[in-house]
């Protein structure tokens, strides 16, 4: 069974070059995300997540709420091992898909095709899994023969599909999610919908950040709302959005 279990972790990031005290000040006053510190040798800190305590267990679905700047991608990003605790400790059971940043490490001057092999194997499948689902992927991506051009000559919106249709290839324990709907046309939004209600019933756990109620209220069971980089609400889906709105 997949298990995500934090214990008083802590990630916080040093701002250097800020040697003009009134600059420290005005940064100070400014700062509108994880709560800005100096540590023991006056350096300026970002504290994105505070003594966060948590335990996920198989069957989650998790909605990660709050405003920019709360910490939900910070939390992602700890989750998926890209950072690490600066303290408490963090113990994670499972196989781990990300689905953050999507298109960064695409190949633009390689084609589609060629990207859906180099990616896919960097997920960790063989050339014959690859072979058995390439034309799910490209079904997927809507993209027809730009598939076999090179990268560089797709939209922006284009290189998203083709980078969700191979990230939503995998079968995670654990699913990782950061803002990724609304990239795309209507016929490609609702193809994008039903991949990821299959990935959800597919998967152990699943952490999801996104501004939508609707997609919070539809696939997720429990909410995490975070403020200023630590846990304000965890429970109820409905409590906490009404505490989010001011309702609650």
């Amino acid at each position: 069974m997949a298990i995500i279990d934090l214990h008083s972790v802590s990630v916080a990031f040093p701002i250097y070059n800020l040697n003009s005290r009134s600059f420290k000040k005005c940064f100070l006053r400014l700062a509108t995300g994880g709560r800005v510190v100096e540590d023991a040798n006056k350096h300026v800190m970002v504290n994105a997540l505070n003594h966060i305590s948590l335990r996920f267990e198989h069957g989650d679905r998790i909605g990660l709420i709050g405003h920019n700047g709360s910490g939900k991608s910070t939390l992602l990003r700890l989750l998926a091992t890209i950072y690490e605790p600066t303290s408490g400790h963090m113990t994670i059971n499972g196989n781990i898909s990300p689905m953050l940043d999507l298109t960064p490490g695409m190949e633009t001057e390689l084609t589609g095709y060629e990207n859906i092999v180099i990616r896919s194997r960097l997920q960790g499948f063989t050339l014959q899994e690859i072979k058995n689902q390439t034309e799910e992927i490209a079904e997927l991506t809507g993209l027809g023969d730009y598939l076999s051009m090179p990268v560089r000559t797709y939209s922006s919106g284009m290189m998203v599909r083709l980078a969700f249709a191979i990230s939503a290839s995998i079968k995670p324990d654990i699913l990782l999610i950061d803002e990724i709907f609304g990239a795309g046309d209507a016929d490609f939004i609702e193809k994008a919908r039903q991949k990821m209600i299959s990935l959800l019933n597919q998967s152990s756990i699943v952490v999801l950040a996104t501004h939508s109620d609707e997609l919070i209220t539809e696939f997720c069971n429990k909410a995490l709302l975070l403020e200023a980089g630590q846990i304000k609400y965890f429970g109820d889906t409905k409590k906490a959005l009404d505490i989010y709105h001011n309702k609650g």
